[in-house]
């Protein structure tokens, strides 16, 4: 069963999140009805800290099992290292967005009682929050879609997924562990490809198709990739200094120590925070208006 909807979570407070220097991209989504679909760390209780594994790699310094706190989490839910996270061998924290699902986890699911007053939420809140971090990125997509006039076509069956997916945001945790939500996905993707397509037909020249394509290391400085369609692709360490990825459809590129240097990201479809903070940038870097140039890009 759908619970009632709860109160809206108190003001935006964005702290100790991501890459972006404790700066909000946006404190309310473009649709008023939608939950925030940026992270709002003030409101969360450290579940990325907590509910998500990770392995000792070039990202995370140590290995970490799922439900296990952080060795630098503290008791009131912040990072210990959060201005020195990339020095201590930590920049997949930097990188790793929960598109808002944090707080509503925190807030909303769980009615503010957070994992360490109240452990027996423990099992629970931890397993629902990677369900509702899917809800809330095809939410992030979708609402994008719904912003694009040149698809138009296809907005009245986004406005349908729209609400049948904010509606599975106010699920109990029960109900959130027992979603299927690669079959959702399945319902959503090609109406995010059909708006790709129509706004994408817009770009002037011949619009290239890198779906999917192994791009790593790739040399792309000054392309014009206008209109590409770059879903998927594997960009790791590849150089796109200088290029122009205008309207170029990004849903899922691996942007990991990507060159982005000068690039020209205005109107790149589906981008999202994560993204950029996973690349290397600088102040010529041209990005949307909605999303923030992360602190360490130079």
């Amino acid at each position: 069963m759908l619970t009632t909807p709860a109160p809206r979570i108190k003001a935006f407070r964005h702290r100790d999140c991501g890459d972006n220097g404790g700066v909000p991209t946006t404190a309310r989504p473009a649709h008023p009805e939608l939950p925030v679909l940026q992270a709002d760390c003030g409101n969360c209780f450290a579940l990325c800290c907590v509910a998500l594994p990770f392995a000792k790699s070039n990202d995370f310094a140590v290995n970490k099992s799922a439900g296990t706190p952080c060795k630098n989490l503290r008791q009131d839910f912040r990072c210990g290292i959060h201005t020195r996270l990339r020095d201590q061998g930590f920049q997949g924290c930097t990188v790793f967005d929960c598109f808002g699902a944090g707080q509503q986890i925190s807030q909303v699911t769980f009615g503010g009682r957070d994992w360490r007053a109240h452990p027996d939420t423990r099992a629970a809140m931890f397993e629902a929050f990677p369900v509702m971090r899917q809800l809330h990125e095809l939410l992030f997509y979708v609402a994008e879609a719904l912003g694009l006039p040149a698809a138009a076509p296809v907005h009245p069956a986004l406005r349908t997924a729209l609400t049948r997916t904010e509606a599975l945001t106010r699920a109990d945790a029960g109900e959130l562990t027992g979603l299927d939500v690669g079959s959702l996905r399945q319902d959503i993707n090609p109406l995010l490809l059909k708006a790709s397509e129509l706004v994408r037909a817009k770009a002037p020249g011949p619009r290239k198709n890198h779906r999917g394509a192994d791009l790593m290391g790739a040399r792309l400085a000054g392309a014009d990739l206008r209109g590409a369609n770059l879903r998927g692709a594997y960009l790791i360490a590849a150089d796109l200094g200088r290029a122009d990825l205008r309207t170029a459809d990004l849903i899922g590129a691996d942007f990991r120590d990507t060159n982005l240097r000068g690039a020209d990201l205005r109107d790149a479809l589906f981008l999202t925070q994560a993204q950029l903070n996973a690349a290397r940038g600088d102040a010529a870097t041209r990005i949307p208006a909605s999303l923030t140039r992360p602190s360490h890009w130079q």
